[in-house]
């Protein structure tokens, strides 16, 4: 009997890009040739840059970038805001430019049939002169233009990737498309000569922009299917958001800290649990930012770490109101207790309020979190991205052991959920209700605990107040039914009698 050998399985060279690696199970396929193929505005170039940055920043691996519309120069200015200083890495031998961008002076004529021997060439140099592992071509559609037909497009393409494959180098190709989905490459031709695609996407939805990728193929290897937010940041560059990554595996623990509040500590069957994520919605004005006020202030005063991010309010307003309420966030802030972050909503795509968030709870790691609100992020998304973003965001939180609370806001005064609440009633641990409500031509306030995941909890509707000195829990509200959803009913006090009779059994309970 014959016996075949195994083959072996297709190393992966990570590329350093975060994110990437874990969505393509590892990285590129080492050795072998992706083509990146995206729309402008796709951060393509920036990907590709950043392909060789991180090799040479994070894996000592020299790269070759061959441009063929813009300029060296050009390059090394744009980069430069993305932390990449490509001019020193040539001065060290670790980064080498093949230049075939057009030259306005020069007037170019092509005679006969145009092929890319002499390039290759030049590329083959430059690999060796510099060692590297890594290669660039950026972008092909500027140089297939020059030729005439497709065969003969897919002549050189194949050529190309053999002579990447001969060198040994792991390469990236990068194409530009015409619209967002459809046709991979402009010519029709790019995807089915690579062994591997990654399409970048920057769709317009609900008239908000909003960045994705996908690995369409790895050829004889596996990856993440779907595609995944990400966005590109300054100093940093492209950051993968891949839902994926989340895992069901954050520890749980019995130990409860206190909101802050004697009496919803007490609604709340002791307290929050330490590494639990409290949504608090509301109508405006109910009280939602004084009660993220007095659960931040609890903990600082106890010497923890202490963390907001506003989106509706700015810190001096936050600041005075929190005075008003007798805490001193000053002295807080001063003794390195509280960071308080303030953002106007529309100021960043919500992939990049993810990882600001993020990069805050990593460098001042709070014991306490609250972000005031919600819904002011989610009008600057689309559904899907908003529930990803708090998806990614509850995830972070809870394998940080941190606890969370989150302020949503109503969009009727008396009654309803929120959208917002809608969406992540599920992925929270607790949510507790705020409602004004109207009895005998006054409006007053209304409070429930809606749920409490893993402890038992007071279901009654309480009455409370807010006065100079924060929230007080009042009495339940026993003659109104209907609060929640803003339909109320008054009963009498002979008619609660009489049906409470109903209910009593032969032993008179």
């Amino acid at each position: 009997m014959t016996v075949f050998p195994m083959t072996p399985p297709i190393e992966k060279l990570p590329t350093g890009i975060p994110g990437f690696d874990h969505i393509s199970n590892g990285g590129l396929p080492r050795g072998r040739t992706t083509l990146v193929s995206g729309t402008a505005g796709s951060a393509k170039t920036v990907f590709a840059t950043q392909f060789l940055a991180a090799g040479i920043q994070q894996f000592d691996e020299p790269g070759v970038f061959i441009t063929f519309e813009e300029t060296p120069e050009a390059l090394r200015r744009n980069m430069v805001g993305f932390g990449w200083d490509i001019a020193t890495w040539e001065a060290q031998g670790k980064w080498a430019f093949v230049d075939v961008s057009p030259q306005p002076e020069a007037e170019e004529i092509v005679r006969g049939e145009y092929d890319l021997g002499a390039l290759l060439a030049r590329i083959t140099y430059a690999v060796g002169r510099v060692g590297a592992a890594r290669v660039v071509l950026d972008s092909l559609g500027a140089i297939f233009a020059r030729m005439e037909n497709s065969q003969m497009i897919r002549s050189e393409l194949l050529r190309i990737v053999a002579a990447m494959r001969r060198m040994g180098v792991t390469a990236i190709l990068t194409a530009e498309r015409t619209q967002e989905y459809g046709e991979i490459g402009r010519y029709g031709v790019e995807e089915f000569v690579t062994d591997d695609v990654v399409i970048l996407r920057n769709p317009i939805e609900e008239e908000k922009r909003r960045r994705t990728i996908e690995i369409l193929k790895f050829r004889g290897t596996s990856h993440q299917k779907g595609s995944f937010p990400f966005t590109v940041i300054p100093g940093s560059g492209v950051v993968v958001i891949p839902l994926s990554a989340i895992e069901l595996k954050q520890r749980s623990s019995n130990l409860r800290i206190s909101s802050g509040n004697d009496d919803i500590d007490r609604m709340c069957g002791g307290g929050f649990f330490r590494d639990s994520v409290i949504l608090v919605s509301g109508a405006t004005g109910t009280g939602k930012t004084l009660m993220a006020t007095t659960f931040l202030a609890s903990g600082a005063a106890q010497g923890e770490r202490v963390l907001l991010f506003a989106f509706e309010e700015s810190r001096d307003q936050l600041f005075r109101n929190a005075t008003g309420w007798g805490f001193d966030f000053e002295e807080y802030e001063a003794s390195g207790r509280m960071r308080v972050i303030c953002n106007y909503p529309e100021a960043a795509s919500l992939e990049d309020q993810l990882i600001i968030m993020k990069n805050e709870l990593e460098t001042f790691r709070p014991q306490r979190v609250a972000i005031d609100s919600l819904s002011a992020l989610e009008r600057v998304s689309t559904m899907k991205g908003f529930r990803e973003f708090v998806i990614g965001l509850t995830s972070f939180i809870k394998h940080q052991e941190v606890v969370g609370l989150f302020t949503s806001t109503t969009p009727m005064l008396l009654g309803g959920s929120s959208i917002t609440e809608a969406h992540i009633s599920t992925i929270t641990d607790s949510i507790i209700l705020m409602r004004y409500v109207e009895l005998f031509g006054e409006m007053r306030r209304g409070m429930t605990v809606l749920k409490m995941r893993g402890s038992a909890h007071d279901k009654e509707i309480r009455e409370f107040m807010i006065d100079g000195g924060g929230l007080h829990i009042g009495k339940t509200f026993r003659t109104v039914s209907g609060i929640l959803s803003g339909q109320f009913t008054h009963t009498t006090p002979s008619e609660i009698e009489r049906l409470g009779n109903l209910f009593k059994d032969d032993t008179g309970v």
